[in-house]
């Protein structure tokens, strides 16, 4: 989770992308929890790869893996090196069985996995699948081969960013024979080679197959990500007891924070509001809304909207990032 997260700008300006909230969570919390979900034995360690996040944001990130049970450690990339030379930043926690997650990628399963096997690759079937690394798969549903972003049609299971290895220390081998033999992909230490170096030698990858696969790239993509963990989550109460509302309407599904004030106003469906904001004469619907912003004589749809901002008096499909003032 090391990445800018420029697609996401502004919000990643002042928040790391891993850390913004849907519904009510930050995206890298709601990603840890799923992945335990799916695991027989207990996730003892969760190993953070980041940037320079500033200490209050790694302090987060171990608080959410005490949460989980697990302990939590920080660990950096420096240069955006590859995706197999980010993982490597984590190396003394690749031990024993391990799985590897990009932190901008939400999932929903009904499985639990089979720890026995060499490696599971986590893929989804999509329709374009050239802006991917793809899997193609034998009659025994073995992983044949690797593609990174192929032009012309391979296979359209493409991976979504999350793998099981059975074996984290040949993994932490193979990956930094890469890197100790300069041997890059498009100038980056690809975790595709490994894996195709790992395949060669006898690892049996299988794919792993997901009912849905949630993106959290872009602003539209996190806006329509949030709607989804709300619709899933809709036997939920997440509506906190400290919200002061005068004469307004919840739509559900939603997600409302602590010391939220909503006057004359109309919430939901498929709204996050973060802790401390106010939606006054106002219609909020289809958005994000992070903690302490205002939110006066608007109508808002499709929108994330960062913490401390004020916003008046403008119906808008919108953007904004931290401690901006619009009205």
């Amino acid at each position: 989770m090391a990445g800018a997260g420029k697609r996401m700008r502004p919000h990643t300006l002042t928040v790391p992308k891993p850390l913004i909230p849907v519904a009510g969570k930050p995206i890298v919390q709601w990603l840890a929890e799923d992945l335990i979900k799916v695991c027989h034995e207990k996730v003892t360690d969760i190993a953070f790869v980041i940037g320079d996040f500033g200490k209050e944001a790694e302090q987060n990130l171990l608080d959410i893996a005490s949460s989980l049970g697990a302990k939590g450690s920080i660990h950096y990339q420096e240069e955006p090196l590859g995706t197999a030379h980010a993982i490597l930043c984590a190396k003394d926690a690749l031990n024993g069985k391990v799985i590897v997650a990009f932190a901008d990628t939400l999932f929903r399963a009904d499985f639990t996995m089979d720890e026995e096997k060499d490696g599971i690759i986590w893929v989804n079937k999509i329709d374009d699948p050239k802006m991917f690394g793809v899997v193609k798969v034998n009659d025994e549903n073995i992983i044949t081969d690797f593609v990174e972003k192929p032009q012309s049609f391979v296979s359209d299971l493409a991976i979504i960013g999350i793998y099981y290895f059975r074996d984290g220390e040949y993994l932490r081998k193979e990956m930094q024979y890469l890197v100790d033999h300069n041997l890059r992909e498009k100038g980056e230490f690809q975790l595709t080679n490994a894996l195709e170096n790992m395949k060669k030698k006898g690892t049996k990858f299988v794919p792993g197959k997901v009912i849905e696969w949630l993106d959290c790239g872009n602003k539209d993509a996190t806006v329509y990500t949030n709607k989804r963990v709300l619709e899933l989550h809709k036997n939920e109460n997440r509506i906190a007891t400290g919200i002061t509302n005068e004469n307004s309407i919840i739509i559900h599904p939603c997600y409302i924070g602590e010391n939220v004030l909503l006057r004359n106003a109309v919430v939901g469906p498929h709204t996050s509001v973060g802790p401390g904001s106010k939606i006054i004469n106002a219609v909020v619907s289809n958005s994000i809304i992070q903690a302490d912003a205002v939110i006066e004589n608007a109508v808002i749809n499709n929108s994330m909207i960062g913490n401390h901002v004020v916003y008046k008096n403008v119906p808008e499909q919108l953007s904004l990032g931290d401690y901006s003032t619009h009205s």
